[in-house]
């Protein structure tokens, strides 16, 4: 009985590490390649997967691309180069730093920049504005002042 339980696990994990060995390339280093370049690029159904993690037809599809592009000899930034001019930008799980994306890039360094001089311009005026000083008395409140400490001073 243990045996069968065992066996029937076995046999339901397949399918999650499970490659269709049709997509596979024959030549290891061919197929690291296709691999890595896969991690790299947006299933564009899912969207927060790579094509490399999905399961949707259309990753299967651009994981085929890939390959044959590998196999035809082109380096991986002509690959990656043939994706972006056939789907865009956003196919790239990490986009180019070009004109088109620069705020992306260092929109949150300009806005961190942006709060700490908010932030340092508030303190340094904070700092240099003179602490108003007490104006002084004029003889009737200094009178009503001390009359008021000598009643505080009777009741203790």
């Amino acid at each position: 009985m243990l045996k069968l339980l065992t066996a029937l696990f076995l046999f339901a994990a397949l399918p999650a590490v499970a490659q269709h060995l049709e997509d596979r390339l024959a030549d290891p280093a061919q197929e690291t390649r296709a691999r890595e370049l896969s991690r790299e690029l947006r299933c564009l159904v899912c969207q927060n997967q790579s094509i490399e993690d999905s399961n949707a037809p259309l990753a299967r599809d651009l994981r085929r691309i890939v390959r044959e592009r590998v196999v035809a000899g082109d380096s991986d930034g002509a690959v990656l180069d043939y994706l972006v001019q056939r789907y865009g930008e956003w196919v790239l799980l990490k986009p180019r730093f070009n004109t088109q994306t620069f705020l992306l890039w260092l929109g949150p360094v300009l806005l961190l920049m942006l709060g700490g001089g908010i932030v340092f311009t508030l303190y340094r005026r904070q700092a240099k504005a003179p602490v108003a000083a007490a104006a002084a008395l004029n003889a009737e409140e200094q009178r009503r002042l001390d009359a008021l400490l000598q009643d505080d001073e009777a009741r203790k």
